[in-house]
């Protein structure tokens, strides 16, 4: 009966460990990325682009631009191209895009190119 507790035990852990591996490699297989730039063709507008680590679109992902008060100015959502373009505030900014619990990309306005 002892070999058999043994057995169990060591199944249980091994199921225990390949489980935890698996939800590992899932959390990390769905990031959000979020790049913003200026506007190439008008300089007053920023465009940002999203999506996620393993190649999912982005449109419909909500975007907020807030100020240094985190009120929000302007609120929306990337488009079919998992885009989001918005004319630049005139107060500092910085920029969410909130793709759900622990999905969100904060970009401040000075790390914008």
């Amino acid at each position: 009966m002892r070999a058999c507790n043994i057995c169990l035990s060591t199944f249980l852990f091994t199921a225990l460990l390949f489980t935890g591996s698996l939800a590992a490699t899932t959390a990390f297989a769905h990031s959000p990325i979020c790049n913003c730039y200026n506007d190439e063709e008008d300089d007053s507008k920023v465009v940002c682009e999203g999506g996620f680590s393993d190649g999912g679109s982005a449109e419909g992902v909500g975007v907020k631009v807030l100020n240094d008060r985190d009120r929000v100015l302007i609120s929306g959502a990337m488009d079919a191209d998992s885009s989001f373009t918005f004319t630049k505030p005139d107060d500092d900014f910085h920029i969410i895009y909130d793709a759900g619990p622990s999905h969100q990309v904060i970009i401040y306005m000075d790390d914008i190119e």
